[in-house]
């Protein structure tokens, strides 16, 4: 792609340092864009950015007091502005009701829910001066049941598509388009602090592979294509949309 006639957005994706967060990142550097790719590790970050010189890793805890006006701060530094903000960070705590404990639902809510709506919140002023846009990324468990007792995980996501929709409706007023995409079984290691067994991890993905139609488990860059094309200014007229990435399994 020839990118010197693309004018150079800067774009801030939460969660690069690996999977959907990292194939988004370089998706963007790809396009020409500036990227502000936040994590909470270095080591990680530093390998998305490897090769990518468009790309400027910022270590940064998103659920931290004062987190989101840093890291917006940040983005804005890059170019003098911020025009995407892709709300990616998320953790999966799985236990059963029966197990859930108070800080396992508070882990999953302050980094799934929480955090995206203060940063957006942050974001703001930034997004309207150019007429910004903000793509979060939910899950297709939001949608459906899936195993490994991720309710609470599903509870935040389900939540986040509602605020997809609000936002929507909301700061349309204000130029800033707001849409989302819902990954089903995707290649991404979201899933290793689960506390799982290796049987249990290749259970879960055998039964994610019965019930998706595509019968395969996605790729990060299918997910960063969905949220590249969502955030486009040819999608100018695209807003409130929770866009399914996920082998057909929602409909299934």
């Amino acid at each position: 792609m020839n990118t010197d006639t693309i004018p150079r957005r800067t774009v801030l994706v939460t969660g690069a340092g690996t999977g959907i967060g990292r194939a988004t990142a370089r998706a963007f550097a790809a396009e020409g864009a500036h990227v502000l790719a936040v994590g909470r590790r270095p080591e990680p970050l530093a390998e998305t950015a490897a090769g990518h010189p468009r790309i400027t890793p910022l270590a940064a805890d998103v659920t931290a007091a004062g987190a989101p006006e840093h890291i917006v701060r940040a983005a804005v530094e890059l170019a003098g502005g911020l025009d995407v903000v892709v709300n990616n960070a998320g953790i999966v705590r799985g236990a059963a009701l029966g197990s859930l404990t108070a800080q396992v639902i508070r882990d999953q809510v302050a980094t799934n829910l929480t955090a995206p709506i203060l940063l957006t919140q942050a974001a703001l002023s930034a997004l309207e001066l150019g007429g910004g846009a903000v793509i979060n990324v939910s899950t297709s468990v939001g949608l459906r049941a899936w195993p490994a007792h991720s309710s609470v995980y599903a509870a935040t996501k389900s939540a986040l598509e509602l605020l997809t929709r609000s936002w929507a409706v909301e700061l349309a007023p204000r130029g800033i388009r707001v849409a989302a995409v819902a990954p089903g079984a995707i290649d991404t290691p979201i899933g290793d602090h689960q506390g799982l067994t290796a049987d249990q991890q290749m259970a879960v993905r055998a039964w994610q592979v019965a019930h998706t139609p595509l019968r395969r488990i996605g790729r990060p860059e299918e997910v960063a294509w969905a949220i590249t094309r969502l955030a486009d200014p040819l999608a100018s007229f695209v807003t409130g949309v929770v866009l399914p990435v996920d082998g057909g399994a929602v409909v299934a």
